[in-house]
This record gives structure tokens, sequence and C-alpha cells, in this order.
């Protein structure tokens, strides 16, 4: 653009009768000849040849208004001000003057060039004040007032002036130090939290300098997600922020404290022009892992998103609290509210030339507005046609994916150990009461203050049992020893390792046997349970991050900057605000870890897995939506444990007899551990032999100076090693010889642990070892969760019904709600279908979960064996599979097909995919085939989906993933259909070798394509045509292993194989509702315990600071809906997702209300 200087004083005055074109003038200075030719050059720019002649022959305008730029020359020569000036100068009326930096520097107020309308704001090194003298100097109309500027460079006005204006923003408090005396403040720092002035901020929160210059903002995070801190600042290269192991707050400076937001790590920034126009970018919230992300071209990618009402409200009253016509802030949106966190004043959008043309559109109006009257200037206001929001219509017979739901055990872990013992010491029952353990007779332990109480009371007591030498302290001695060697472990409280759990008993243990009974007190006593181990591995995690990459290939795929990528469409939608995810995870350690590694997979993030678990982890405890709580069994289970015991104690061979009481349902895989065992008892024996041997070794090998500091796998020592199989040997065989059974599953996991871990130690006899625990392990574990169909559905309902109305929740409510976040549809260039909305829900979770779900859609009535040949199959394989093991996943897929009448039942399609998790050790031999996955019909590949189609796949450009290096093995089957099915199909990667109307399978990573021997295919029939699909295994040699240890050893994961793909929703539904009715009178007891915990608590996220749920009519109680409307509104059980992620009760029994 040419500049060109007008003269201060006269000059200005005539150009301004004379001028009959717009003006673009860099102030100060005479030399008329540039202005002459920057006339022309606007002339040629603005004006099409006609337009002037038509201009010239109008009698010349009264007078024209001036409109002065005064900004540092980095602000006023950017781009987004270059473009949005070039607009405004196309008012006949408007002329531009932008005031030179070293005028405005240099010169005095009375020399600036002269405006009828000033555009001024502070940046660094802006002399505001100089500015608001001119200001008082001339009178100009003021778009952004002056003196506000000075209140938002400081974040406790701001916050002040947002609270007068009812703006919600972050509970917080100010902590302003004295620079001379920084020591004299109110604030008092605790391990995880900080309280100042009186007020308390649990971990995580965030400090704020008060200085709105100052850009380093520190999160906190708790120790129970492994504490440290995350350094924001202003963006150097692609980073913007950076995890810190530091754990204590800044003890200099004055700060703001306030209470983190849970936003799913999404940040939204602001732009208003003037109080009725605001247009919004979402951006990856800089705390999540600090990488920006920038488009091809380098910038950082932003996507525009709608605003609801309530949040145009909010731009409204900030723009006219702060006096500021172009102002920018940031919205935090979190449990279904909008929170203001920051106020930056004059600020334009980046890249958009749709808003260039607004703001130009709104700031000229406005001017004219205001001045036109005075300077006799005829003009109204021009009123525009309101934009029409873009509406994307579908035909053709593509089926639009519509929500995700995945139910995953997690990654890969150490050994579970623990440790009873019943206590009496007055110490113990004072710790009891002052954590409040009487309330409910139960006290669980985790957090580093709380375990350092229990480890004093037991190095006390040992002090004191120093002095005496008691039989029955004897006993208790080696445990308190016991007790105090876990507690040090580590040498430090992390709240992820290690957890006691007290439980009260009135009458003390109950008598094991007679002759304890004399020297057993009575009166009431605690049983203390010491819990340790159980984390997950560096292994564990890179399983769940490859888990979490090779998911995104489930979604449809990416144009534009992703394109190329596998998988790249999850991305695009997500960063595009058009996927809707929630992840939640139990109240474990190793389930929350497994959570946050697989959120860092799945959106492509980077570095640690702290600040993930904070922002992305939902943490579903209290509800019993995926904890359970092991030590209340029902009563179902304690006599299927009884009875498994029996069983597995007689010494003799199975007889006929005991294979129809073990395997009622004649599983392959039970009858095939039984035939690998034979005599339960002499199994155990050799089991019992073996463990001994390798105790013997280990000692021998500690007792070998060479090989007595040995570092195992994850710094495990071989001392620790010794204690974890000499316990292990101690409690097997119990003082009657007879073996405890419960101990079976800690053996195999012990030795499937140390069989892949700690091989290089070259054990003997641990292949065997393993091979028998696990024939054991593989009827054990199993059969604990009910051995007959009615015993399976009863447990697994006491275990998952929470979890299966939150499914039947999530199903339903995929017809479209108002308050999600979504894409502005008008401008979002390069997005095909900003209508298109995917929801995924993640639920991690631990073993009993993944049980208890199979068992309720393999037992629960869902379809019917006998007349459905492909669910016969499914449930073939399923009962082949002997093993659920980590990272098991259960995934259900809902696609619309948008052709088909919205009331009838073929518009909406579900599908049913599992996958046993990881690999074993030695399962290439014996491992059941599935049908692969192939989630789509044929028929789409013959037609070409229309141009309207919602994500019309044949303009994505790239789409296809680099070819792989791998073979593809393509196995062909004659399919025949039963029903005409549909589904999104974008997930092939490589192209379809398409013969006839048959169909292909893929198998990606092959993992031998051998059909079992457990699964015959019947005749003829297989699998319903489907057509290629890649399969995701996870192969992890071709994988960088993030220098973690060990991770060579980390073993691949099977792929999905679909169980079923031609469901209705209403078929799933009508079936949730049968199997959550059918419990609900079986367990109201169980309810009515549990809705106690409830009332007092509603859990919102997982670190979030408990928040009242709103009675924006967000809760909806779960009573079982009426009849469903198969229609395209939302159904009547739906929910709006604006509350807290979290059920509540309002009754007791079965009402449960969620709210996610």
């Amino acid at each position: 653009m040419s500049e060109a200087c007008g003269g201060p004083g006269d000059g200005h005055e005539e150009g301004r009768d004379r001028r009959d074109v717009p003006w673009f003038v860099v102030g100060c200075g005479d030399d008329e000849q540039d202005m002459g030719q920057m006339e022309a050059g606007m002339k040629n720019e603005m004006f099409r040849e006609e337009d002037m002649e038509d201009y010239e022959d109008e009698s010349p305008p009264e007078r024209q208004i001036v409109v002065g730029i005064c900004a540092m020359m980095k602000k006023s020569k950017s781009k987004p001000m270059t473009e949005i000036l070039e607009r405004l100068c196309k008012f006949d009326y408007i002329d531009m003057v932008i005031f030179p930096e070293e005028v405005i520097l240099e010169e005095p107020v009375e020399k600036w060039p002269l405006c009828d309308c000033l555009i001024s704001f502070h940046s660094k090194g802006f002399p505001l004040d100089k500015a608001v003298e001119y200001a008082k100097l001339r009178n100009p109309l003021l778009l952004n007032d002056l003196n506000m500027q000075y209140f938002i460079q400081d974040r406790r006005e701001v916050y002040r002036i947002l609270q007068e204006e009812g703006i919600e923003l972050p509970r917080y408090a100010v902590l302003n130090r004295d620079p001379d005396h920084p020591e004299e403040c109110n604030l008092v720092e605790a391990e995880d939290h900080v309280e100042v002035n009186g007020e308390v901020f649990p971990k995580p929160f965030v400090e704020k300098p008060v200085c709105a210059e100052d850009h380093n903002v520190y999160i906190y995070y708790p120790t129970s997600a492994g504490g440290g801190s995350q350094r924001l600042f202003r963006k150097i290269g692609s980073r913007s922020s950076v995890y810190s192991p530091e754990t204590n707050v800044r003890k200099t400076g004055s700060y703001i404290y306030e209470e983190f937001m849970p936003t799913d790590g999404t940040d939204v920034k602001v732009y208003t022009v003037g109080p009725d126009y605001a247009h919004a970018e979402a951006r990856k919230s800089p705390a999540l892992d600090g990488k920006v992300e920038r488009d091809s071209e380098g910038k950082e990618i932003r996507y525009p998103v709608m605003l609801t009402a309530m949040e145009k409200l909010v731009a409204r009253k900030v723009c006219l609290a702060f006096k500021q016509t172009v102002c920018g802030f940031d919205l935090l949106r979190a449990n279904g509210h909008s929170f203001v966190c920051d106020v930056n004043g004059f600020s334009f959008v980046k890249n958009s030339m749709k808003y260039y043309d607004d703001c130009a559109k709104v700031l000229g109006n406005m001017v004219m507005r205001e001045l036109a009257p005075q300077f006799h200037i005829p003009w109204s206001i021009p009123m525009e046609a309101e934009d029409i929001p873009i509406v994307p219509t579908t035909s053709g017979t593509m089926m639009e994916l519509r929500c995700v739901i995945a139910i995953i055990r997690h990654g890969d872990r150490t050994p579970k150990q623990k440790m009873k013992m019943e206590v009496r010491h007055p110490l113990f029952f004072e710790l009891f009461e002052k954590h409040g353990g009487y309330k409910s007779g139960k006290l669980k332990l985790k957090k580093p203050k709380q375990l350092q109480e229990v480890l004093d009371i037991a190095r006390l007591l040992l002090a004191e049992l120093g002095q005496h030498n008691d039989c029955e302290i004897e006993e208790k001695k080696s445990k308190l020893e016991q007790l105090k060697t876990v507690l040090e472990m580590y040498g430090h409280f992390s709240g992820i390792n290690r957890k006691v759990q007290l439980t009260y008993l009135r009458n003390g243990q109950p008598k094991a046997s007679s002759e304890e009974e004399d020297c057993k007190k009575d009166g009431p006593s605690l049983l203390l349970v010491l819990k340790w181990g159980g984390e997950l591995t560096p292994a564990g995690r890179v399983q769940a991050e490859e888990l979490g990459r090779a998911f995104r290939c489930m979604y449809p795929g990416g144009q534009g900057d992703y394109a190329g990528f596998p998988g790249c469409g999850l991305l695009r939608l997500h960063s595009t605000y058009r996927h809707d995810l929630k992840i939640y995870a139990s109240d474990e350690g190793r389930v929350q870890m497994t959570a946050a590694a697989f959120a860092k997979g799945l959106l492509a993030l980077e570095g640690e897995l702290t600040p993930i678990l904070v922002q992305m982890v939902k943490s579903a405890n209290m509800n019993g939506l995926l904890d359970s709580d092991s030590d209340s069994l029902t009563d179902c289970q304690q006599k299927v444990k009884a009875r498994l015991h029996e069983i597995m104690q007689r010494g003799q061979e199975f007889t006929e007899d005991d294979y129809r009481k073990l395997a009622p349902s004649g599983s392959p895989s039970l009858v095939n551990s039984m035939k690998v065992i034979q005599d339960p008892v002499k199994t155990c024996d050799k089991v019992y032999a073996l463990i001994q041997s390798l105790n013997s070794q280990i000692r021998k090998r500690l007792e070998d100076p060479k090989s007595a500091d040995l570092q195992l796998y994850h710094s495990e020592t071989l001392e620790l090693m010794l204690q974890r199989w000499s316990k292990l040997e101690r409690d097997f065989r119990m003082k009657n010889g007879r073996y405890d059974i419960s101990k079976i599953p800690d053996i195999y996991d012990c030795v499937k642990y140390d069989s892949q871990h700690n091989a290089s130690l070259g054990l003997e006899d641990t292949l065997e070892l393993f091979r028998l625990s696990r024939a054991l392990a593989d009827i054990v574990i199993p059969q604990e969760y009910g051995i007959s169909r009615a015993e399976k559905l009863d447990i697994a309902q006491a275990y998952c019904v929470p979890l299966m109305k939150k499914i039947q929740l999530d199903l339903q409510r995929t017809h479209e709600d108002e308050a999600v976040n979504k894409l502005h549809p008008l401008y979002s260039r390069g997005v095909m279908s900003p209508g298109r909305h995917v929801r995924t829900r993640l639920y991690f979770t631990s073993e009993s979960h993944v049980h208890s779900l199979l068992s309720v859609f393999r037992y629960g009535g869902l379809l019917d064996e006998e007349k459905d040949q492909q669910w016969k199959q499914a449930m073939d394989y399923l009962s082949a599979v002997s093993e659920l093991n980590y990272m098991t996943q259960v995934v259900i897929m809902l696609y619309e097909d948008n052709n088909k009448d919205p009331s009838s039942e073929e518009r909406f399609h579900v599908e049913l995919h599992f996958s046993p998790g990881v690999k074993g050790c030695d399962d290439e031999e014996n491992v059941p085939l599935g049908f692969g996955f192939r989630p789509a019909s044929s028929e789409n590949q013959d037609k070409k989906p229309n141009q309207g189609s919602l994500e019309d796949l044949s303009q994505d450009q790239l789409d296809q993933a680099p070819p792989l290096s791998e073979p593809i093995n393509i196995r062909r089957s004659p399919m025949i259909r039963n029903r005409k099915t549909g589904s999104m199909e974008v997930l092939s990667e490589t192209p379809p070798t398409q013969t006839s109307k048959g169909s292909t399978t893929y198998r990606l990573f092959p993992s031998g394509s051998r059909q079992s021997p457990e699964i015959k295919p019947a005749s003829g029939l297989e699998l319903f045509s489907m057509p290629p699909v890649k399969r995701f295994s996870v192969s992890f040699a071709r994988h960088p292993t993030n220098g973690f240890e060990g991770c060579s050893m980390v073993p691949s994961i099977y792929p999905l194989e679909t169980l079923h793909n031609s469901l209705s929703l209403k078929q799933v539904d009508e079936f949730l509702n049968k199997v959550c009715e059918s419990s609900s009178e079986a367990h109201a007891k169980t309810m009515k315990a549990l809705s106690s915990l409830f009332d007092s608590q509603s859990q919102t996220s997982l670190y979030s600071p408990q928040q009242p749920l709103s009675s924006s009519g967000s809760e909806t109680s779960l009573r079982p809906p009426g009849p469903p409307q198969w229609h395209g509104s939302i159904p009547s059980s739906a929910v709006s997702s604006a509350g807290p992620s979290s059920p509540v009760t309002e009754s007791s029994g079965q009402n449960f209300s969620f709210s996610e």
C-alpha cells in the first residue's frame, strides 16, 4: 500500500474540503507529490472506471470524516489492520490517517495530525499518557476508551470490573506482596493446596501475575496426578508452555490465584466489534502440552466456533464495561458454564477475510452513525439481509458416523499386591476417627499426608515392640515391618502408588480355627488392608498411546493440512470443535494414566501425561460407573467363589460332572484349560513347587555380589522381587495344607509380568509356571464372575448397570443438542461439513467391568443365536477367547442414514466390535480368529456419493494414507446378506480389490490368517457383506519407543473384531432398558446404599472443585423412558450437555440421573 504525508496544519484542512476520493495518509511532512501518487494509487485500487465517472458527476461532498490510527508501528502496519483499513477506505466519506511512530514517541501532542475519530490502543512501549492528553486536546470520537486501557493492564482491575458486571469468572483470590517485605503476606502453602487470605485453593490451581503484560502464568497439579506445574508464556516458535517438576508457588511478586477450569483442552478467544458483533475461535489450550499447532503456512491453527446466546451476552457486557469497541477476551467452557479468564483489549482476528469485511463494515457504520449528522453528510444505515446459516443437506446412501463409545481396560501394570492385618492399637482408632471413618465404617487413605500418619504409627509400634517379646506380638511384628517397608518404598509418597483401607469390625475378625480362639481378644478392631503395586508400566503407557493413535482410524478421513496422515479425520473433527469428546476413568491411578496416555495418542499431543490427565480425563467415581468396590462382593459372587474353591480343591482328576459344573456353557477356552490341568490339586502342588524353586533361585542371586544390586524392570530390585514371590509362597499354601485358590490370579499376574519384563534374569522354569498358572487362572478368573448363565448375568448387573445406563444415554443423545460446542459454518473455509458432529465417549476401567459388560451382551438376550448366524459366530469367537488382557476394548458405533425417514427404525444403525487386548507371551499358537473389522456395507461402493452429501468423500483430496510397508492379506469370502446395512465407508486405507458383489477384508499387520480350530464357519454362511476396511492392530516394531525403558518388549494389541454390524438403535435401546430394569429390583438395596453416597457429593471433573449442579434442566432422571421416539429430535431421555459430568440421584432406588 502506498503511503504519503499530509501537512499537519493548513494542508490538512484544505485537503479535507477538496478531497473527492478517500484518502489514506501517514500524517506529518509536506510532500504533496507523494500525496498525488497516493490518490492515483487509491483510485486504481478502489474503484472501477464507471464508478469513478458516476462519482465525479455528483456534487462534491461537504466534508470528509478523518479517522486517525494512533498505535505502535508494529500494530498499525500489521496485516489485519491493513486489511481492515483498506476496506474502511471504501466508505465514501471516510479518510484514514496513520500517526507515524516517531511522531507519537517524539513530538508533543499539539503537533500530532488532526482527526475526527481516533482508534488508539496501548501495546508495549506505547505512551498511553500522551494519547490521553491528545484526546483531551482534540476531543475526537474514541472507538476504544483510553482511560480504561490503564485498567486492562492490571488483572486485579479486570477481575473487579468483570465481577461488578456479574460476568462469571473462576473463583479467585488476590495475593498482594510488598516488594520490600515479600514474606509478609497471607499465603499458606500445603502439599496439595494453597490458602490465600483464608481462601483455600486445592490443586490444580492457576497462578497469574497481576500485571496483564506478564504472560508467565503457572498451573500447579496435584500429587495424585503426578504433581509439578505447567508454565505458560508468550508463544516462542512452536511452544506456548512447558511442564516443570516444580511444585511450590512463586515467593516474590503479586499474583491472582484461581481455581483451574477443566475445559477438555481447548480455549475460546472472542473478538468483539461493538456490542452486537462477536467472532469466536477455538484453539488448543496452551496448558495441554504446550505445543502450538500450526498449519502449512506456519500460522497457529484456530477454528471459528458458534457462541451460545449466553456467551453473546457476555461479549456485549465485556465490550460495554471496558468501553472498548474492538476488544478481545478469553472464554473457558467448563462444566456447562462459560467463564471469562482474561480481557486483552484491542485485538483483531488473523486470517479471516469474512471477519475483515464484517469488522470494516461495523466500524464504518459506527463512525458514520456518530459523525455524519454533525458533518451534514447525507447517510442512512444500510439494512442488510441477515446472513443465512448454511445447512448441509444430504443425499446418496452414505451413512454418517454419529457416535463412538468404547470401554477399555487399563494397560500393562506392575503386579498388584496386598496385605491384611487386624489392628487394635488406640492410635489406629484415633486415625480412623480423625478422617471420618465412623460415618461409613470404612476409610481409604491415599494422600501422602495420610500415608505418612500410618507410617508414623507403624514406626512407633515397632519401636515399642523392640522392648517386648510375646507370641501374639511376633505375628504382628512381621506384618508391621512389612507395612513400614512398603510405605517407605520409592522414598516418597505419590498418591498413585499405594493405599491403606481401614474397615471397622464390631466384634473383631471372625475366628479362623479353634486353636486361635484362646489368644484372640474380644471387642472391636480395625481390619487394615495395605495395597501397593499395580501401577501402569512404561510399556502400558506405550500400549495406551499406540492404541489411541490407531483408534483415530475409525473416524472419517481428513483433508487439507491433515491429508495423508492415517486417522487425521479425527484430529480435524476434534480441532474444529465438531468432535464432542469426553474421557472417563475410574479413580485408580493406573486407569487414569492409561486414559491420559490414550488421549495423548488419540489427539496427537506431546509431552507429560499430568497436564493431559488433569484437563482431559474426568473421574467417574462415586457412582459405581467405573469403580467397583471389590471388598463388597454380592451374595451371588460369594457363593460362586465358594463353589469354585470347593471344586478346585478336590484331589482327583476332573470328572464329567466337574466339566458340567465348571463349564456349563461348554466354552472352548474353559474346556481346554481343564484338559491342561486334569487334577487341580496336583497342578497346584506343581505350581507351589515351582514358586519355591523360583524363590531359591532369587535368593542365590541375592547372595551373589555380582547380581545383588541388579536393577530389574521399572526400577524394581531383586529384594523387592523376592518379597513379592515369597509372600505368594506363604499365602498360597495355607496352614492346613490346602491351597488358597483366590491367590491364583496373583500368581499368574506375577509370572506374566516377570516372563515379559524380567526374562533377562534367565530364571529356570518360569515358562512352565506361566503355562500352569495361566491354565488355572483361565478357569478361576472368568468363573469368579459367575459359573452358570444366570449367575454371570446377575453378577454382571451388580457391576455395570450404571455404565449401561450411561451408554444408553450416550446413544440416545446423539441427535443434536444445543449445548455442544459447534463449528461456525460461515467462517469455516476448508471444512466440508460444518454440520457434522461426532460424539465420542471413552470409559477406562478395570477387568471386572469389562468382564461384566461382555457378560451382559452375551447372556442378556440381545439377539437369538439360533436365528442370527452372525451373532452365533460372534458368541463362538468370544467363548474361545480365554483372557481379557490389558487394553481389552468393547466398541459401540452408531451411524445415521440421513435418507431414511426420521421415524424409521433403519435411520440409526449400531455396530458392536471387540478386541481381547494385548497379545500374551505364547499366544500366536492358539489364538481364536474373529472375522475382521468391517463396519460398512458393500453396496455403497458401486455408487458415487452425490455432490450434496454431508461429507462428500470424492472431494477429499489426498485422503489415502501413505502405502503400508507390510503385506496385506486379503481373505475373500462368499457373503450372504440378510439386511441392507450401510455406513460410513471411509476407513479403507488401501483401495479395495473388488471382484463381484462379494467383498474383501483386509488384515492390516496380519496376525496369521488361519481359521482357529474352535470356530468353523457355518457352511457357506460367513459374515454379512461388508466392504474392506483397514483393521487396526498396533504393530510396535515400527514405532519409536519415546525413550521408555524396556519398551522393546511391548507386545502388540489384537485388532478389533466385529461382533455384529446390523443392529438397529431401537433393538439396542430396548435391550439396555430390559437389562437395567431387570436388575433394578434385584439391586434396590445396593442402590439405597449408593444413593446416600450420591446425595453427599456430586463429583464434577477429576480435579475440578465441587460445584452444585445448575438447575438449568441439565439433569434428567433416568427412569426407564417411555416409548422412545425414533426421529431426529432429542429423545425424551436426553440431557443437555450443560451440566457437570456427574451422576446425581434424586431419591434412593434406581432413579439415577446422569448429566454430562
